[in-house]
């Protein structure tokens, strides 16, 4: 199988190439960008991201493997431009938490009542966040990279996504009154469960 930078590589002298980056990476993307800011975004922050990424094919540094980051970063950017649509997403989640606003006759609808509560109040966390921090932290949560992935698709420095992670986590802790969580840090930059007791 290529990697994403043999496929970059040949693409600059076949672009039928490209379509393989775009098979590979597109459904990601999109899931990315549909979280972000609603499906109505998303089909147009896909096709922007490829396109983008098309025209800067030459500035893309072949000695890095995988071009998630690369495109997350691109995705990113562009969905600073939807960041109206975003809030209004988060806006509309958080109205939908309140208590009174879904029937209660089960169990069930008590347990769905409970999740939207939930999901509404992380919403409006994450509406409330710094733009800044809620893309890195989205970055790290719904784009499944890694620290040095971020670093990559923010073009900053790792130690910058540890800041911003540091500060969202603290913000969800604090305004969701989760108190103090119990993880460790793996060698990915992802966090993992600490050891539990058996």
């Amino acid at each position: 199988m290529s990697t994403d930078n043999d496929i970059i590589r040949r693409s600059r002298a076949s672009p039928a190439v490209f379509g393989e980056l775009y098979d590979r990476h597109a459904s990601v993307i999109y899931r990315y960008a549909a979280r972000r800011a609603g499906d109505f975004a998303a089909d147009d922050v896909t096709s922007e991201t490829f396109l983008v990424a098309w025209e800067q094919l030459e500035t893309y540094d072949l000695d890095r493997d995988d071009a998630r980051p690369w495109l997350f970063g691109i995705a990113t950017n562009l969905l600073r431009r939807h960041h109206r649509a975003e809030a209004k997403v988060l806006k509309t989640a958080a109205k939908a938490a309140s208590r009174e606003s879904v029937a209660d006759s089960s169990d069930r609808i008590a347990a769905q009542v409970d999740a939207v509560v939930a999901t509404g109040r992380i919403a409006g966390t994450l509406k409330s966040m710094a733009a800044i921090d809620r893309e890195t932290l989205l970055l790290y949560a719904w784009a499944d990279l890694t620290y040095e992935g971020i670093a990559l698709a923010m073009d900053v420095p790792v130690g910058t996504v540890r800041s911003r992670l540091n500060r969202a986590r603290r913000t969800l802790r604090t305004e969701l009154n989760l108190g103090k969580l119990d993880e460790t840090e793996n060698d990915h930059g992802r966090l993992a469960a600490a050891a539990r007791n058996a």
